[in-house]
């Protein structure tokens, strides 16, 4: 079979490649992708196509599993996006449980590092201005600050432990 008749002989079953494909993938574009991505690897397979008996035969089966192959990967690209949905809202309630146990840890200091670390890490003062606002040394700022984030620290590190613990056990 020559180029020409067989690009003859595709090219006229394009129009019936698409209307199979349409009822598969439900979508004109998809349908349009489908029998184009075949028509290219028509063409560069001419050689080993011509040797088939039946072209139309060949090309309405190829049409069916591209769209299957597609409508699988669609599948899973669907199934990949809704566990990543899924694993963002854990991550979501995870983020804003910790952030309530850190707010718990900051009620539970005492009155002058729960001050100061709001000032600082909240409000973002600068130290020289929150021992003017507390009427305390800078160095005394320091030390509360220094004091509250390492209990805060040392909180969350137990409490990252205990939920590692029920995790693993």
């Amino acid at each position: 079979m020559t180029h020409e008749i067989f690009k003859d002989t595709v090219f006229c079953l394009k129009d019936e490649m698409y209307r199979f494909a349409k009822r598969f993938v439900m979508s004109s574009d998809e349908a349009e992708d489908v029998v184009q991505d075949l028509m290219v690897k028509f063409w560069q397979k001419k050689e080993e196509i011509a040797a088939f008996g039946n072209i139309k035969s060949y090309a309405m089966r190829s049409v069916k599993n591209e769209c299957l192959n597609r409508l699988k990967h669609h599948d899973v690209k669907m199934g990949f996006a809704d566990f990543q949905l899924h694993r963002s809202e854990l991550y979501q309630i995870e983020t804003n449980n910790l952030k309530e146990h850190i707010l718990d840890f900051i009620r539970q200091l005492p009155e002058k590092q729960k001050a100061v670390i709001h000032l600082k890490d909240v409000e973002e003062y600068d130290i020289s201005e929150i021992a003017e606002m507390l009427e305390m040394e800078e160095n005394a700022v320091r030390v509360n600050l220094m004091r509250a984030r390492q209990k805060i620290k040392e909180q969350i590190t137990q409490l990252m432990n205990y939920e590692n613990r029920q995790i693993t056990g």
